[in-house]
């Protein structure tokens, strides 16, 4: 079997490429935006023309929220035009496509776990060019896998995880927010997950969430990297119930994965001990 991973350098990317070792029955073959520009459709014709692939996991994607308001057009060519181009191709050479998607297409206006049948109303840019590269491919081609997931996270890369730590670091003093409720996960728990729908082959085509377990507000998050870290004080880190950021976000985007976990026979970890297991990690890196 072999499986293209698109977005290779991006921090689930390399969460997929450090466990793809444990899966030697598979060829993997990972690419970044240099090797393969989703947005280009001819790079992928001809990649396509010469690789035959069972799967492409899509992990390439603009992610920057706040900059996606002002980069409206950007974001869509990669999160809507980028994925109907794997779409069309993935089709034509009959290869399954899993698409990585968020929490943020929804309002956050609901307030229990979000599940794959709630309707989706995103408010901001980027969740919008999230969910039109869900409807995009829906639209080409069934054999797809959408897999919604929250609040991403790992030792690689910028994310708040990493920025938390930097800023402790700089010895800067830290104002979180309590005003969004989520839940962190860890990237290299999806990266398995992923893997683990590859592996059971099962053709249960269709929208999934999934998430590490529990719900947290960013301070939440923050004062646990903090405390799990050993560098919690009591002047370093402070709470508001406001603070001002260009794109606005979901007040409640809990996701309920209970529908991965039952399809696929999987028991995802606690938010809290799945960022144990990244800390170790950095430290035994």
């Amino acid at each position: 079997m072999k499986i293209l991973i698109t977005g290779a350098n991006g921090q689930l990317g390399k969460c997929i490429r450090d466990i793809s070792n444990h899966y030697p029955e598979y060829n993997f073959l990972f690419l970044g935006r240099k090797e393969l520009d989703i947005v280009n459709k001819e790079a992928i014709r001809v990649l396509f023309d010469k690789e035959e692939f069972d799967y492409c996991v899509n992990t390439a994607a603009y992610t920057n929220v706040e900059k996606a308001e002002s980069e409206k057009e950007k974001a869509f060519l990669v999160n809507e035009d980028g994925v109907k181009n794997l779409a069309k191709q993935c089709k034509k050479n009959n290869t399954t496509l899993i698409q990585v998607s968020t929490d943020y297409v929804f309002d956050g206006k609901k307030r229990a776990p979000y599940t794959e049948k709630d309707p989706t109303n995103p408010v901001n840019v980027y969740g919008a060019s999230k969910l039109e590269g869900e409807k995009v491919l829906q639209e080409i081609w069934r054999k797809h896998y959408i897999i919604r997931t929250s609040w991403l996270y790992s030792q690689y890369g910028q994310n708040f995880y990493n920025m938390i730590l930097r800023f402790v670091k700089e010895g800067k003093s830290l104002t979180v927010t309590t005003e969004q409720t989520g839940t962190p996960t860890n990237a290299n728990d999806l990266a398995e997950a992923i893997l683990n729908i590859i592996t059971s082959d099962s053709k249960r085509y269709g929208i999934y969430n999934y998430s590490n377990q529990g719900e947290a507000t960013w301070y939440d998050f923050a004062k646990e990297i903090l405390t799990q870290t050993g560098q919690l004080t009591q002047t370093n880190l402070v709470k508001t119930d406001y603070y001002r950021t260009f794109a606005q976000r979901p007040a409640f985007s809990v996701l309920d994965a209970r529908k991965y976990f039952s399809k696929f026979n999987y028991q995802s970890i606690e938010w809290q001990k799945s960022l144990k297991n990244v800390i170790n990690l950095k430290i035994n890196n």
